[in-house]
């Protein structure tokens, strides 16, 4: 029996335009008044239940990669930070990168808010419109997470750092990169969703075993829970367990890890799965 529903956002429970509507929060409700759980896995930063479109809905929240897992209330419940030195040596080898560097009680980035805009200019047009979306508040019902701009080393270490995300324009560093973090795979890990994106966490750290630590924190064995996923930060969670689930559009790489592809975003597929397993088992419950 499914007891916990973890689902990555976009592509995968968010509709088509990247927002939530009434039939995924109505399945939301629905889930959660059987008194199953879903948890929202993501990239995104989430402070509370009220962000990106979600109302204050009754779902918890493994944001920025499952670095940091709070419940529905906003409570922080696990973080997984980075080690310091590891993200001091990260931070003066790339002086010139803006880093978005996610703590539990903010975002420090740094470089300015022009060098943050300018790694989104390589984009594509859709790409960019919907990465304004996720970044946009909705009215005072967003949480806003706040960021502080041109932070030195030091004050971004007097900080719990769980993810940086970063977008790099120069190719050639780029590439360095990527390089490095290759050579720093004992202790780092960068699983984006998209690939001109870095995500970066410590090695260890993503949705899979964020999830596996919120079933183990509810006291759910992992038979117990059902993932959906679409993009390159969800394989490891989509590989880990046995309900394993990708949309129509995931990429092959995350269809194969599932090894079920259920349909598109679009038609809420996510969102119709869940309610069918959850009804499903109601239905085998009351017939035994």
């Amino acid at each position: 029996m499914i007891k916990l529903f973890a689902c990555d956002l976009d592509g995968t429970l968010l509709n088509a335009f990247h927002d939530t509507d009434r039939v995924i929060l109505n399945a939301v409700h629905e889930i959660a008044a059987a008194g199953a759980h879903i948890a929202i896995a993501t990239g995104r930063t989430m402070v509370s239940s009220h962000d990106h479109g979600f109302q204050g809905a009754p779902v918890e929240l493994l944001g920025s990669n499952a670095s940091i897992i709070r419940d529905s209330t906003g409570r922080v419940l696990k973080t997984f930070p980075m080690d310091k030195a590891v993200l001091e040596d990260l931070l003066r080898a790339f002086p010139d990168v803006c880093f978005e560097c996610v703590a539990p009680d903010g975002t420090f980035a740094t470089g300015t808010p022009e060098a943050l805009n300018k790694g989104f200019q390589g984009d594509n047009l859709f790409v960019r419109i919907a990465m304004r979306g996720m970044r946009t508040m909705r009215g005072n019902t967003e949480t806003r997470h706040e960021v502080a701009f041109d932070q030195t080393p030091a004050q971004v270490l007097a900080h719990e750092i769980c993810k940086i995300n970063c977008r790099v324009p120069d190719e050639g560093r780029r590439r360095e990169l990527a390089a490095y973090i290759a050579e720093h795979q004992d202790t780092l890990v960068d699983a984006p969703f998209n690939p001109v994106m870095f995500e970066i966490t410590a090695q260890g750290v993503n949705k899979g075993s964020g999830v596996a630590w919120l079933a183990a924190h509810y006291g759910y064995t992992e038979d117990e829970v059902a993932v959906y996923g679409d993009g390159g930060n969800d394989i490891v969670m989509l590989e880990r367990f046995q309900h394993a689930y990708a949309t129509k559009g995931a990429s092959d790489d995350a269809k194969r890890a599932a090894g079920n592809v259920i349909g598109s975003c679009a038609f809420h597929a996510v969102p119709r799965h869940m309610l069918k397993t959850l009804r499903g088992q109601r239905s085998h419950t009351q017939v035994g």
